[in-house]
């Protein structure tokens, strides 16, 4: 305790970190704060209807707990950061298969901006998508009286889409400064807060269905803390987990010095994916759905929408680790890293460098990504597991699933840039032994 507290203080000493903490504590400040104003033209009183809908609603849920409440409280921040996250992937799978955003990658800083710039549009016309299917879930949810202007006010749908495009563009604009001037990723600690901001609630819950009937009182409710330790450990594992290829680089002696000579390591992650094969595997899960109008597939479209069946975590999890494979595929070219290691004078011992070099991190990659997706799907489909355990549907998120990578992932990165701050100025880090690793 005394160690912990002798690094808070270190850490307000540091006049940079200091300022950049504070910062980031304000800027987060204003974003919830923003998520409780209601949208004009809505009574607040009315929402409890449409709170008790999102609540046991699968993918509405999942949207409410990404935005800290803000969907269920039909706030100006309803939306959140999440069509700028659609935004940000399409961008990137586009950076894949076109090659004039594949040039913008390679171009540095200047390409970065042009990237960020088509970004930005694109969220906007994510928006002008997702508005209209909000605006409609609102009134299919919310009883008239709680559409002060009337429930087919055009002054009521032009008002709410401006303000919700604008609340979005100034949520992202919070995540940018978050991210220059403050401490870790701004949109990733806003999505971070989002979901923590929902964990008070859901363990009061918990709390509330384990003392009100005979479901195992204080013992059961210990029992599962320390479960929820255990799968946070095991997927902070996955997450700094690294295989170690060693690079030998050759020796030249220019003048009187020598460059090269020295083993250095390639961390290849086992976990290279992160939280995308869950987001996308989820994306295709609600097909089932679409399945339940037409009559010829209305059963399969049932048995498989079924979140509770094992049929719908069967096919979650194989779409998990199809989506991680194709994903890590994408992310880490192996060919280029084996052409950059050549031109470089380096090479793996014992390999022949170019295609070798590159045909032997292909065949490791491929063997370490399948402990990892299978863990993977299993941490996706840890939250059914755990309501039909008895856990309380909006506790139950907290043990897997896209809630816990980003936590996990979120947290350890900025940590690691604020023991990077202590160790710059030669105070302790974060850790008493070893430091925060495997994060790239």
């Amino acid at each position: 305790m005394r160690k912990l507290i002798e690094t808070i203080k270190n850490i307000f000493k540091i006049e940079e970190l200091r300022k950049r903490l504070l910062y980031t504590l304000g800027l987060v400040l204003i974003y919830r704060l923003g998520s409780f104003v209601v949208l004009p033209g809505i009574n607040p009183e009315a929402l409890g209807q449409l709170q008790n809908t999102v609540g046991g609603n699968g993918l509405l849920g999942l949207l409410d707990i990404f935005s800290g409440g803000a969907f269920s409280n039909a706030s100006i921040f309803a939306l959140g950061i999440m069509p700028y996250i659609t935004a940000s992937i399409i961008i990137q799978l586009l950076g894949i298969i076109v090659p004039y955003f594949q040039k913008l990658q390679k171009e540095g800083e200047s390409g970065r901006r042009k990237l960020n710039q088509w970004t930005r549009y694109l969220t906007i016309i994510v928006l002008v998508v997702q508005i209209p299917a909000y605006l409609a879930t609102l009134h299919s949810q919310l009883p008239p009286a709680a559409f002060v202007l009337g429930t087919k006010s055009v002054l009521f749908m032009i008002s709410s889409a401006v303000v919700l495009v604008a609340g979005t563009l100034f949520v992202m604009w919070l995540g940018e400064k978050i991210t220059d001037k403050g401490i870790g990723n701004g949109v990733s600690l806003i999505i971070m807060v989002g979901i923590i901001a929902r964990l008070p609630h859901a363990f009061l819950a918990e709390i509330n269905s384990r003392f009100t009937g005979p479901t195992g009182g204080l013992v059961m409710l210990v029992v599962e803390i320390a479960i929820l330790f255990l799968i946070f450990a095991a997927t902070i594992a996955l997450v700094q987990a690294v295989r170690k290829i060693p690079v030998q680089y050759a020796k030249r002696i220019v003048g009187n010095k020598q460059y090269g000579g020295v083993r250095q390591y390639i961390p290849l992650k086992i976990n290279a994916a992160g939280v995308m094969p869950i987001i996308f595997a989820q994306a295709l899960m609600f097909f089932p759905l679409i399945l339940q109008r037409f009559e010829f597939t209305r059963s399969l479209g049932t048995t498989l929408g079924n979140t509770m069946g094992f049929w719908y975590n069967f096919t979650f999890a194989i779409l998990v680790i199809a989506f991680t494979y194709v994903y890590t595929a994408i992310t880490i070219n192996t060919t280029s890293m084996a052409d950059d290691m050549k031109r470089n004078g380096g090479f793996i011992p014992g390999i022949k460098p170019g295609k070798k070099t590159a045909e032997y991190m292909d065949n490791v990659m491929t063997r370490i990504t399948l402990p990892g997706s299978i863990f993977l799907a299993i941490v996706a489909i840890l939250p059914v597991f755990a309501m039909m355990l008895g856990i309380n549907n909006q506790f139950a998120y907290f043990y897997g699933g896209t809630s816990l990578l980003i936590l996990v992932g979120v947290i350890l990165d900025t940590l690691k840039q604020i023991e990077s701050y202590l160790l710059n100025r030669h105070y302790d880090g974060l850790m008493k032994n070893g430091r925060i690793q495997g994060r790239s």
